[in-house]
């Protein structure tokens, strides 16, 4: 049986008033040593975070060619959609000697933090370039051509174009499907826990609620919030404080043994879980940023406030013994079928502050070496205009930057745009108003990730079953 990730109210109590936590909890504490050699030979810190934009983020509004007939172009493809060529945000590509790909590209202009990052100017003019892009990225099984696609005679991700379906695909990189569904980050973890037999607590840490992406044959992710952990106990007391009477009555019931065999593990396991909630937290209580550091996450902003909680929780790696972590942070609202322009230029607004300041953080407190965030989202989206948005597509472009990112450049295959028929954008659209079929499998981008993170070229097929499939296509390489 798995041991599920504790989904209790939030809370912060004395642990003394809760003993049966608290053994457990002092248990941990005293041996949390002896799990510091996550990676055997290895003394580095290194961790992954993953924003995920549900909904279908438009990114072919986010990532612009902006110079000549490329320009003109995309202008033609997204109609009453396309931003202004000087509203864009120049990115200062590398040379082609240097890894850039000769190309012209503009940032939506609600993107200032994000211009910078690539450029290696403004807040990061002293520490130099810090993101690139993924570009034209999918779901796919095998590599794919659009001849192959039309003609029906190779395996394609499953249910495309649905939500639910993609957004799943995306955190298992298993677009076939399987009788077990886990996520490529748990199975990450299911390697690095086993390597260091190490089971203090999960190395993976959502702050979207439980998904499968950190979910894995033998770990999963401990579910935390921007405060910290989830837990029953609770400062408030008093007849009168009904939660703090409903968490007593649950600590005291997991606290049982019981005769039914079901019961009993439930309860052990729901102990367990709620032990390590608490043993998170405190690490978590001990890391203070000071007020330059506050400063840098825009207040009322959720993701800077999640984003805030991953900094603090990178910062008790040590106290929670971890070499390696991952953390989920979602941010949803992307599906633009209506009113793109208007939504989108504000959703990106408040994305852009929230990713900017996590960077300066972790900059300021010499981080940027050990952390790579990177962006996923369900599918791109239709180059096509439906009047007022656009509609469920396939390849998109996705951001990654930290301090190991090959910075400045456009990473993979940009699609060229034409229109040379009623419904053809370019040489990739596979129909339906400019649906554009991946260059660049999801596979591809997430061993890119992982070989910086640690994972052996042996252990690879294990957490990315199709990734053999890809041996014979560019390699990306993204990461120092």
């Amino acid at each position: 049986m798995k041991r599920r990730a504790f989904l209790g109210q939030a809370s912060c109590a004395s642990l003394s008033s809760i003993p049966v936590l608290n053994t457990l909890l002092n248990l941990k504490l005293a041996n949390h040593a002896a799990a510091q050699d996550l990676l055997p030979g290895t003394t580095d810190r290194k961790a992954l975070v993953c924003v995920f934009l549900n909904g279908g983020h438009d990114s072919y509004n986010m990532l612009v060619p902006s110079a000549g007939a490329e320009y003109t172009a995309y202008a033609n493809a997204r109609s009453n959609l396309a931003l202004a060529s000087g509203s864009l945000l120049p990115l200062n590509q590398l040379a082609p000697a240097s890894g850039g790909d000769g190309r012209s590209y503009g940032l939506h202009p609600s993107m200032a933090n994000t211009a910078h990052l690539f450029n290696g100017t403004g807040p990061f003019a002293t520490s130099g370039r810090r993101a690139a892009f993924v570009a034209n990225v999918g779901t796919l099984i095998q590599p794919t051509t659009l001849a192959q696609y039309l003609a029906g005679n190779v395996p394609l991700p499953k249910a495309l174009f649905s939500h639910s379906d993609q957004i799943e695909q995306w955190q298992t990189s298993l677009p076939q499907g399987g009788a077990q569904l886990t996520g490529w980050a748990g199975r990450a973890a299911d390697i690095m826990h086993s390597a260091a037999n190490q089971q203090q607590v999960s190395m993976n840490f959502s702050l979207g609620g439980n998904s499968i992406f950190q979910v894995g044959n033998q770990t999963e992710q401990l579910v935390v919030s921007s405060n910290g952990a989830l837990s029953f106990t609770n400062s408030a007391v008093g007849a009168a404080n009904l939660l703090a009477l409903k968490n007593r009555g649950l600590t005291s019931a997991i606290g049982q043994t019981y005769a039914n065999a079901m019961d009993d593990a439930f309860a052990k396991l729901t102990k367990g879980s709620a032990a390590a909630q608490d043993f998170f937290q405190t690490a978590f209580n001990a890391q203070t940023l000071t007020p330059t550091v506050e400063g840098m996450f825009p207040a009322g902003n959720f993701v800077a406030r999640n984003l805030r909680a991953v900094l603090k929780t990178i910062l008790a790696r040590q106290a929670l013994g971890l070499r390696r972590q991952t953390f989920f942070v979602s941010y949803g609202g992307w599906d633009h079928h209506g009113e793109l322009l208007t939504t989108q230029a504000a959703m990106l607004s408040y994305l852009d502050a929230a990713l900017g300041g996590f960077q300066r953080a972790l900059d300021t407190l010499g981080l940027a070496n050990d952390v790579v965030t990177f962006t996923a989202s369900d599918f791109g989206r239709t180059l096509r205009s439906n009047g007022r948005g656009t509609d469920h597509a396939w390849g998109g472009n996705s951001l990654i930057f930290g301090g190991p990112v090959r910075s400045g450049r456009i990473h993979g295959t940009y699609p060229v745009f034409n229109q040379s028929g009623p419904d053809q954008f370019g040489p990739v659209d596979v129909g339906y108003g400019g649906r554009l079929l991946p260059t660049t499998s999801v596979d591809s981008y997430f061993g890119s990730l992982l070989r910086w993170f640690g994972v052996s070229e042996t252990n690879l097929p294990y957490v990315l079953p199709n990734l053999p499939n890809f041996t014979g296509s560019p390699a990306l390489n993204l990461l120092t």
